[in-house]
């Protein structure tokens, strides 16, 4: 029995210094969402664009059934900037006008021709700017699923804004704005747009009050927009960091088969020598884990529930093994954003936040833990900055 127990004490050994003395090669699967409705959410920065568009438009006032159609179509432009928040919501400010025309009875920015004497009406003309903020839902997108090489998307929108003249009678009204913004897709950067909208304000404005409770535009422009800075919208993907040691295995399982032979062969001497005393071995556990690797979002040093599973079965291992060895917990961030000042921060508080978890939550013994950190670092992983934004926890 005393022969049985050395032999296993020298499988332990040796399996400990294997584990401690070979490495261990990591290999990676990034595998892609196939969710169309489900994208990452870039940065403030991102997905911003600017347009301009002509067009034509035609105001409808208090008189407007008694002037033909084509009498009151004149040129109209628009300006406008925004930026999409996901693929389906966005947000901007615009800018359209610039002359109404119209006729009038009471001589309201009347030009002093008469378009229906029968009537009483003169020609109406006046310059004004409709200053406005929209929302815009892209149904394309929310509706359809996101998809980079997509022609054509439509995005119903409503806004509020400011319409003004400044020639006399001077009016300044709120204006309620509700339309249909069409983009087909020239290339990566540029679109072609057609704007339809309808623009509401105070019956007061044109300086002509009469039965109608509101007048307004309706207003159609093509144009073009120019999409700033990353332009699309990466979809959801899962690493999976595996670590083959398939190699120390073998070589430890034709250990194991020698240390059988070597015991099968003390087993005989054993019974060739029953008056041979063995002194008793104490067995010691060697353990080591594998690395981990910890990601953080980008600019935090939050551990998640997540995180926090794995640093628990890892805390396991630590305390179940040799107390004598130590674990270097090394801290990055990614070099591609933020200063050098905070990237050294930003990987000091990662590393800082790991030791915190294996300390406090689960009781990993400090003299274990050895903290370090390395700043910004390029992309260690698969060219992917998100896999540099880490912490690294690994045995010395």
């Amino acid at each position: 029995m005393k022969i049985l127990i050395l032999c296993l004490a020298l499988t332990f050994v040796f399996s400990g210094a294997a584990a401690q003395s070979k490495g261990v090669a990591a290999d990676s699967t990034v595998e892609v969402s196939t969710d169309k409705y489900r994208v990452v959410t870039n940065r403030f920065v991102d997905n911003w664009f600017v347009g301009a568009g002509v067009g034509v438009q035609y105001f409808y006032g208090d008189h407007n059934r008694q002037m033909n159609f084509g009498d009151r179509l004149v040129p109209a432009f628009e300006l406008h900037a925004g930026k999409w928040f996901t693929p389906g919501i966005g947000a901007r400010l615009a800018l359209n006008g610039i002359q109404n025309k119209g006729v009038t009875q009471n001589g309201s920015h009347s030009t002093g021709v008469i378009y229906d004497a029968s009537q009483g009406l003169f020609n109406q003309e006046f310059k004004y700017l409709n200053a406005h903020a929209d929302v815009l839902f892209n149904f394309t997108n929310l509706f359809g699923g996101y998809r980079l090489d997509r022609f054509y998307e439509a995005s119903p929108y409503v806004g509020i804004g400011y319409m003004f003249t400044w020639e006399e009678p001077v009016a300044n009204e709120v204006s309620a704005n509700l339309g249909l913004f069409n983009k087909f897709r020239l290339n990566r950067s540029w679109d072609l747009s057609l704007d339809l909208r309808g623009s509401l304000v105070h019956d007061r404005f044109d300086g002509e009050e009469g039965g109608r409770k509101d007048e307004g535009m309706l207003t159609a422009a093509v144009g073009l927009v120019y999409k700033f800075n990353k332009r699309t919208w990466d979809k959801e993907t899962t690493t999976t960091i595996r670590y083959d040691n398939s190699a120390e295995i073998n070589a430890l399982r034709d250990r194991i088969n020698e240390l059988a032979q070597s015991n099968e062969n003390l087993r005989k001497q054993l019974a060739n020598a029953k008056d041979t005393t063995v002194t008793d071995l104490v067995v010691e556990k060697n353990m080591i884990a594998a690395p981990i690797l910890v990601t953080f979002p980008i600019n935090k040093s939050t551990v998640s529930n997540e995180a926090r599973v794995n640093l628990g079965f890892l805390a396991k291992v630590i305390k179940a093994g040799n107390p004598e060895i130590r674990y270097q917990i090394m801290g990055y961030a990614d070099s591609g954003t933020g200063s050098k000042t905070t990237n050294q921060r930003l990987s000091r508080e990662r590393a800082e936040a790991i030791y915190n978890v294996l300390v406090r939550e689960f009781s990993v013994p400090a003299s274990q833990l050895v903290v370090d950190y390395k700043g910004g670092v390029a992309n260690m992983f698969y060219n992917d900055p998100r896999l540099s934004r880490a912490v690294i926890t690994i045995a010395q």
